[in-house]
């Protein structure tokens, strides 16, 4: 009888424990990056794609150094017809204000890749603030506009960067396909990249002034359509409301 007792116990606890792990797993935030609970231990998570069952996808484009290649991606994008979404370092914005007009004219998405390019995870919460807040002010600035994403330089963050990220209201917005273009691979090589790891609602990296994205991006383009992925704005994939984050950094419907 003892012994029955004892296992009937230990079921009531499992299954109460299995109950308040559904809640806390329930408890994320909704403003761009999950938190992703392990016993009483937590991690917030950025968005690095998103679940969907449509072919839809995201092209992204990082700019901090060099600018002379911007232009002709926005023009490609245009005139295949696709989206795309550019993240801004501050002091690039400085220099090309014009080239930010081009985006957003375009009617292509901008979000903030810092003000200076730091290694975020370093930052006090207050410098992180400020690193986010004032790129963002260049960007409304400039396009009349509300900042919406983030791409953390380096893609590297902790808790407290994403917490900032969240109080300003900007999602926090990682990837899924790396297309390492910065390491001077061919177009070729860039494309056999994105070949190995596209998928419903990938979230694609490249960035503006790479050696060979201007070859690289209408064979991507290509290849995407003939996939029958649709190419999409960061704003027309993720979700605004009502999902969590997996810890794989997966968006999923609540």
């Amino acid at each position: 009888m003892k012994i029955v007792c004892t296992k009937l116990k230990s079921i009531a606890k499992s299954a109460v424990m299995a109950v308040v792990a559904m809640l806390l797993i329930s408890l994320v935030s909704f403003t761009g990056s999950g938190t992703v609970y392990f016993g009483y231990a937590s991690r917030k998570v950025p968005i690095y794609s998103v679940e969907t069952n449509e072919k839809k996808v995201a092209l992204t484009f990082d700019a901090a150094w060099g600018s002379d290649k911007t232009t002709k991606i926005v023009d490609t994008l245009k005139e295949a017809g696709v989206g795309g979404t550019f993240f801004l370092v501050g002091f690039w914005i400085e220099q090309n204000a014009d080239k930010v007009k081009y985006i957003d004219e375009a009617g292509l998405d901008i979000g903030t890749h810092s003000s200076t390019h730091p290694k975020m995870s370093t930052l006090s919460a207050t410098a992180a603030e400020n690193e986010l807040s004032s790129s963002m002010k260049q960007i409304t600035d400039i396009t009349g506009k509300q900042v919406k994403y983030f791409r953390p330089p380096f893609g590297d963050y902790n808790d407290t960067l994403l917490s900032v990220a969240d109080n300003l209201g900007l999602k926090t917005i990682q990837w899924d396909v790396d297309s390492l273009d910065w390491k001077g691979l061919s177009a070729e090589a860039i494309l056999a990249r994105v070949k190995q790891s596209v998928k419903n609602g990938s979230i694609i990296l490249c960035h503006n002034n790479s050696d060979h994205i201007l070859e690289a991006l209408p064979l991507i383009i290509s290849f995407l359509k003939s996939e029958g992925y649709q190419m999409v704005k960061i704003s027309e994939l993720v979700m605004d409301e009502g999902y969590y984050i997996d810890n794989n950094g997966l968006q999923k419907k609540k």
